[in-house]
């Protein structure tokens, strides 16, 4: 089975709110919220696919330095196995817009669960609900 690389990230303002964004008609999972983020180039580390993913995705920009390792997901879905680390970043540059057409929601911890999520994130919001 094919492993698939993806780096994830939990951006949270002043206020503790979790940045979720959701899938675009299209993509597979249309309509699920997610944390940003996206597959590793050849040579990338976690922390660089997520500075450019979020500049990309959402027009902010941030540093290594202010990325945190929080937890991981390992999924099989049926074609893949996706390993994704998710980090939790609370500096950047920038106001968060969705810069490829997805919708964006500011999120309560307590409410991340009222999103519905793909598999490989579900997971993932126990462990920032216990950090926030």
């Amino acid at each position: 089975m094919r492993l698939v690389l993806v780096a994830a990230c939990a951006l949270v303002d002043p206020d503790g709110r979790v940045l979720l964004a959701q899938r675009p008609e299209g993509k597979a999972l249309a309509g699920l919220w997610e944390f940003p983020g996206g597959k590793l180039e050849p040579g990338e580390t976690p922390e660089a696919c997520l500075i450019r993913e979020l500049a990309e995705e959402l027009g902010v920009d941030t540093w290594a330095s202010c990325l945190a390792p929080l937890s991981f997901a390992s999924h099989g879905y049926d074609d893949f196995h996706l390993l994704m680390p998710l980090y939790v970043c609370r500096r950047w540059a920038g106001t968060a817009q969705g810069r490829e057409g997805q919708a964006l929601a500011w999120v309560q911890p307590r409410r991340l669960a009222d999103y519905p999520m793909p598999p490989a994130d579900r997971p993932l919001v126990a462990a920032l609900r216990d950090l926030l």
